[in-house]
Order: C-alpha cells, then sequence, then structure tokens
C-alpha cells in the first residue's frame, strides 16, 4: 500500500472561514476528499477579521513566531481549528489581515495586498517550523501564494526543506498579482530575479508569474482551461511563459461536494428528491417561486443565473437578451451582483417586468439552494470559466444548464442535441447573444416535450462530478512530483 502523504494547502480563502469566489470551496473540499483518502492535509490561510467573527473555537498554537519582511522582523500568532477532519492553520497578524474585506474594498484592492499575501508565502516556513510538520507537497493556489516557490529556490527555506515540492494551481488567470517593482525589496526577492526571464512584467513585478516559473508543476481547474491558457485569446499574457512549462502543466477539474450540494441531502431546499423522485422537485419549484411572490404556474420554465456581473461571467450576454427572453414567458431569478450599469439593468427588468424577472444583489446562500433546486434552466454564458461549478450543481439537481462552450463548462456538459442518449446539458458558441439565445431556445424546445425533459434530467443527475475521482488525480500527480 502506497505511502500517506503529508501536504500544506495554501490559500487566500477557505468555506466556511473566508469566502470570495470558488476558490474557498476548493480550498475546503479538495483537503477533505484527501484526508478522507488516507492523507495527512494541512490548510494555511490568514486570520482575516471575518474568520475571527464566525463565533469558532481556535487554540493558539504558537505566539510571536518571527518573520522577517521588509527590513523588519514582524510577529505573528498562530491559531489551529479543525474543519470536517481537516486542520487549519491560521495567521494572525492584526497589521495586514485585522480588516473589513478579504481583498480590498468593495470594486477595489487594498493598496498593500503584495505586503499582505507576501508575508502569508513567506510565513509559510516558520509556520512548518513552529508545528514540526515537514510536507512532501506544498499546494499553492493562485497568485496569492505565487512566492511560495521562489522563497523555496531562492531564500535560506530551500535549505531547510530541500525535499519539499510545490504545486501551483492557477484558479483563475486573469487575477495575476501585478505590483510596483519597488515591493522586490521589501519581500526580500532577489534582485537577479528582476529580468523578463524572472518575475519582471512590464516594469513591474508578478505573483502569478513567479508561481508558474519557479514550482515543480502546475495545473489548472480544467482540462480545456489548461490548453486555453496557451493561446493568446486565454493566456492573459501568460500564454508565452507558460508554455515554456507545457510538460509540466496538467489540467484536472474542480469536483462538488455532494454533501452540501446534493438535493438528497441539502437542507436549505423545500423538498428532498433524486431521479427516481423527480416529481418532488416541482414543490421546490413552487417554493422558488413563492419566494419572489409570483404565482406558480408547474408548466412555465423558470430560468435562473447565481454569479457576478462581469464581463467574464458574459453578463453582458443575459442583458442583452433580456427583453427577449420576457417575450417566451419565462419566469428569470438572478442572483448576483458587481459592475454598476448590469446592477441598473436588471433593477430596471425587474421594475419593467415583475411577473417575468426577479433580482437578489445580495449574497443569500440559502437563494443559491433554492436556485439550483426550483429552477429548470440554469444560464452560464461565461465567455470564459476555468472550471465553473455551478454547471456542475445544476447538472446533480435536474437543472438543465445552458452554457458557453469553454473551459470546464464545456468539459462537464455534454449537448443534448448532439448526443442524446448521454447529454446533460446544451451548449452554444460563439460568445454571442444570438449563439445565447438560440442555445436557451433549444433547451426550451425539448422543455416542451415532458417525456424528453424527464428522460434528460435523469441522464444529468447520473453523472458523477464528485471530489473523489478529482482527488485521485491529485494524489497520482503529487506521487509523479516526487518521483
Amino acid at each position: 500500500m502506497a505511502k500517506p502523504l503529508k501536504i500544506l494547502f495554501v490559500t487566500s480563502e477557505a468555506v466556511p472561514f473566508a469566502k470570495v469566489g470558488g476558490l474557498a470551496d476548493v480550498s475546503a473540499s479538495l483537503p477533505k476528499a484527501l484526508v478522507g483518502r488516507g492523507h495527512d492535509v494541512r490548510v494555511l490561510m490568514p486570520f482575516y477579521k471575518c474568520v475571527k467573527n464566525t463565533g469558532l473555537q481556535f487554540k493558539m498554537v504558537a505566539r510571536s513566531v518571527k518573520h522577517r519582511l521588509s527590513g523588519n522582523i514582524l510577529g505573528f500568532n498562530l491559531l489551529e481549528t479543525d474543519s470536517e477532519g481537516v486542520k487549519f492553520y491560521f495567521l494572525e497578524n492584526n497589521r495586514y489581515f485585522d480588516r473589513e474585506n478579504v481583498y480590498g474594498p468593495v470594486g477595489g484592492d487594498y493598496v498593500d495586498n503584495a505586503l499582505r499575501f507576501g508575508f502569508l508565502d513567506k510565513a509559510v516556513f516558520p509556520t512548518l517550523s513552529a508545528v514540526n510538520f515537514e510536507p512532501d507537497i506544498i499546494h499553492c493556489n493562485d497568485w496569492q501564494t505565487g512566492l511560495i516557490p521562489l522563497y523555496l529556490k531562492f531564500s535560506e527555506h530551500g535549505r531547510i526543506f530541500k525535499n519539499v515540492k510545490t504545486l501551483f494551481t492557477i484558479h483563475n488567470l486573469a487575477y495575476q498579482g501585478i505590483f510596483e517593482k519597488f515591493y522586490m525589496y521589501m519581500l526580500k526577492i532577489p534582485q537577479q530575479l528582476f529580468r523578463i526571464e524572472g518575475v519582471e512584467y512590464y516594469g513591474n513585478i508578478n505573483f502569478m508569474k513567479s508561481g508558474i516559473l519557479y514550482s515543480d508543476a502546475i495545473n489548472t481547474v480544467s482540462k480545456k482551461y489548461s490548453e486555453e491558457i496557451m493561446t493568446e485569446d486565454f493566456g492573459a499574457g501568460m500564454e508565452g511563459v507558460l508554455k515554456t512549462r507545457e510538460k509540466d502543466l496538467s489540467g484536472i477539474p474542480n469536483g462538488v461536494d455532494y454533501d452540501i450540494w446534493s438535493p438528497e441531502k441539502d437542507k436549505q431546499i423545500k423538498v428532498n428528491y433524486n431521479r427516481d423522485t423527480l416529481a418532488l422537485k416541482s414543490e421546490c419549484k413552487k417554493d422558488l417561486m413563492g419566494y419572489f411572490g409570483v404565482t406558480f404556474d408547474e408548466e412555465r420554465p423558470v430560468l435562473g443565473y447565481v454569479g457576478r456581473f462581469v464581463h467574464q461571467k458574459g453578463i453582458d450576454l443575459l442583458s442583452g437578451i433580456i427583453d427577449r427572453l420576457v417575450e417566451l414567458n419565462v419566469f428569470i431569478v438572478i442572483l448576483g451582483s458587481g459592475q454598476e450599469r448590469y446592477n441598473a439593468v436588471f433593477k430596471a427588468a425587474a421594475e419593467k417586468y415583475p411577473a417575468h424577472v426577479r433580482v437578489c444583489h445580495e449574497f443569500n446562500d440559502e437563494l443559491s439552494h433554492k436556485i439550483e433546486a426550483g429552477c429548470d434552466i440554469f444560464l452560464m454564458p461565461s465567455r470564459y470559466e476555468p472550471c465553473g461549478l455551478n454547471q456542475m450543481y445544476s447538472v446533480k439537481y435536474g437543472t438543465i444548464p445552458v452554457v458557453h462552450a469553454t473551459g470546464g463548462l464545456d468539459d462537464a456538459i455534454v449537448d443534448f442535441g448532439d448526443d442524446p442518449k448521454n447529454g446533460n446539458g446544451f451548449k452554444f458558441a460563439p460568445p454571442g447573444t444570438e449563439a445565447f439565445l438560440r442555445g436557451i431556445k433549444r433547451a426550451l424546445a425539448v422543455y416542451s416535450d415532458k417525456d424528453a425533459w424527464k428522460r434528460l434530467m435523469q441522464q444529468a443527475m447520473s453523472y458523477d462530478f464528485s471530489w473523489q475521482h478529482s482527488a485521485g488525480e491529485y494524489e497520482t500527480l503529487y506521487r509523479k512530483m516526487l518521483l
């Protein structure tokens, strides 16, 4: 039997402590799945104000751990708690982390994010010493952890932890952590690395580039996205750098935690159901419409969207067809917020068509579950999507997704029109309003055939996107790195 692995998972957010995006879900679910496979996995993240306010109990592991940054020795406390069998460590430093938000004020970033996350990255090594834990793998996630492989290769830490390998996971290449050059001294980055073959990026330093260049292996969160990011259209300026590491780059899809996202177990929906009791799903549809005070109509299709109002998510495509969707006599539920112009567009649509459009701008976890269970069709018109989770949630709930054929959406969804025996949704391309509308109309045409729709729902619900598959792929990658 293979020896269990020791893994330190470093992240800037994790459920249930701090969540901004999908990284938080992965940072909870993947370590949990790996522990379930017998590995010793610890998670390290900052002790934000929102973590303190969870009301959870934390044990003090070490006080005033020394940490050198910007020419000064700064201390941090190390706290610990368990979450679903996974040990979490938290860096407590009020100067950097005792703030209202994780990354910055609404619509912006904290001006010292280079120092905040540079502090996290450099603190990895004194943390390991403080808890007497030498991992086989340090698993780094997105730009906020991009300096960890650099510090391991170009500082005294490399001598102490010479057998440790680093995996760098790109969750979203668009966010890279680009900062002015003067931070190099403060972050203790060797000056010789400020070159085009190093961390330099148009006169600045780039945390994402550091992670790509200096890690032992790189992966993205879907196979399609790992291919897309080596092209000019999706590479966000990093395609050339990624091509130099192509042999070390792979794609492993994210999974779904079915303890949370399954209609059989979901505690936040009206009625639990499965593929054999699909008639009960109508109770969830009735509950969702009742939530918004809209008269229930079993025959009327309900379409849902959950996500940020930003260009990446294709929100312009949805806003561009909202009037034409209303003409199809559908009910549309939108949960999200973001750029003010889209906030205004959907607010106006809800006021103009109260019987057809309802919008909630405040994130509401319970409502997101109700949407997955109560809708007939789920809309994901993302222009690019590294992995995506909602299409996999939707499939499990028998809520048929209509997605743009990109990244993880393209990997997870099999078009029912192309493959009626295995289809679990509908895809469209290119990312335009007309193609999106055609995709929705194709779904509605099948919806009007109740027997075909039921067969499609049952096929969709039979797909298994659990973390067990993906965790097994990560385990294989970890072991390959250690050869």
